[in-house]
């Protein structure tokens, strides 16, 4: 029981600072789980968030992976509720309030400074993985061309994927 609850309040403190959602702490998600407490090492994490992202769903499926790998269905239950539960109440409690300050200069300067903070925390997040995946150089090679061919055309996302997937198959990547 002292798992669960341990589980409970470290991703209930987490979820405080998940701009970004939960990809956004992903660095500070692997330093509580795998350095910290060493609930997981660093192939588990990264096969749990590969798991993941594979899934349907919202990012949080990785912190009930998490979870489940920690502690069974109980933690997948702690680790789920804390990260959603806590900032989803005190949005409840404050969004009324948020929006009487609509249109104030603080107010937007807030909303702005968030947006790059967010795209920081992922960017953040995705290092991370990148770096536990041990990406050789035709993986960084397809990621680069990934990006500008993302960049360039109207192509879908899932083109890429499929692209991936079939180089990885072929053992090229």
């Amino acid at each position: 029981m002292s798992l669960i609850v341990d589980l409970f309040r470290e991703f209930a403190i987490l979820s405080f600072v998940a701009f970004g959602g939960a990809t956004a702490l992903l660095p500070e998600m692997h330093r509580v789980v795998v350095e910290n407490h060493q609930w997981l090492d660093d192939t588990t994490f990264t096969h749990l968030y590969a798991i993941a992202q594979a899934a349907p769903g919202p990012n949080v499926l990785v912190v009930t992976l998490i979870g489940w790998h920690v502690a069974g269905l109980g933690g997948a239950l702690a680790a789920t509720l804390a990260m959603c539960l806590p900032m989803s109440v005190l949005i409840y409690l404050l969004i009324d309030r948020w929006e009487s300050f609509a249109g104030k200069r603080w107010q937007r300067a807030i909303s702005i400074g968030v947006a790059p903070l967010a795209v920081g925390l992922v960017f953040s997040g995705a290092t991370l993985i990148s770096q536990a995946a041990g990406l050789g150089l035709a993986a960084w090679l397809l990621l680069a061309a990934t990006v500008l061919a993302n960049l360039k055309t109207g192509l879908h996302p899932l083109w890429f994927i499929g692209v991936g997937a079939l180089l990885g198959l072929l053992g090229l990547v």
